[in-house]
């Protein structure tokens, strides 16, 4: 009895409801973004956890709002929790920075002092003379563990502000030189990207 006067109350229809709503798909469109990011490097057995209980708490959340279609409030709520669920869901796969990237290099200067530096910190260069449009220019490239790409970013720009560079995401590597870490607990799900020195 207490508990049907507490679901039927004002305060239960106006506010609590929509917060749950609005809380409800923050949490599936985060699971959705997360589940296409795992998608898209191949994670066929996380993907399908996270798009379980993506669907199943879109589906509570959806049941409310079409129970109340009359109540403007949970419409609110439901794209509220939609857009803050797509920036949640953004900054966490930047925060995540699973991957790994390619980055291209072409340069009209010497680059022997870039080259060294990238070497210096770990990075495995691969270079080479090139010819481009306006003459010749020097061509690096470097494979690297995407949260280390405003690192290498720096360097670019600290030794050859000038340069041009593309960065593209590389779906798998069987081999590459990164910087060595010190031994932790990685997830076992999350082994896949981590790469060894050759011969090692």
């Amino acid at each position: 009895m207490v508990y049907s006067i507490y679901f039927n109350s004002q305060t239960f229809s106006l506010i609590i409801l929509p917060v749950l709503i609005f809380t409800s798909r923050i949490i599936d469109v985060t699971f959705g973004t997360l589940r296409i990011i795992f998608i898209s490097r191949g994670e066929k057995f996380i993907a399908p956890v996270f798009g379980f209980f993506e669907i199943l708490i879109w589906l509570l959340a959806i049941a409310q709002v079409m129970t109340n279609l009359t109540n403007v409030t949970y419409y609110l709520a439901y794209a509220g929790g939609f857009a803050m669920g797509t920036f949640v869901g953004i900054y966490l796969e930047e925060k995540l920075a699973m991957g790994i990237l390619i980055v291209r290099i072409i340069t009209k200067k010497e680059a022997n002092e870039l080259v060294e530096n990238l070497k210096s910190k770990g990075y495995g260069v691969t270079s080479f003379d090139g010819q481009g449009a306006r003459g010749p220019v020097k061509l690096i490239f470097t494979t690297i563990k995407r949260k280390d790409v405003d690192k290498v970013v720096e360097i670019i720009k600290r030794f050859n502000p000038k340069a041009f560079y593309s960065i593209e995401e590389v779906r798998s590597a069987s081999e590459g030189i990164f910087p060595v870490k010190k031994p932790g607990f990685i997830p076992a799900s999350l082994h896949r990207y981590r790469h060894t020195r050759p011969g090692k």
